[in-house]
């Protein structure tokens, strides 16, 4: 008899377990759909970027015209 009481209790605590668990799953996949929803519309790509960029450390000559860069 008390095997059967303990198979009986650990169906129940089983089953409990087990609903649960869906009802967890269930709310993470609502608000993983709810997340979705609320992200914002895309924007626009952004502009290209130059193909060569400047290094580190060097900046545009103002005033001399005979240097493209002075370091």
């Amino acid at each position: 008899m008390f095997a059967v009481y303990a198979a009986e209790q650990q169906y129940r605590h089983d089953t409990w377990t087990r609903e649960r668990e869906h009802a967890l799953i269930a709310a993470i996949r609502e608000r993983k759909i709810a997340a979705v929803e609320r992200m914002p519309t895309p924007r626009a790509p952004r502009p290209a970027q130059v193909a060569w960029p400047r290094p580190i450390g060097l900046h545009a000559a103002e005033k001399c015209t005979t240097a493209c860069a002075v370091a």
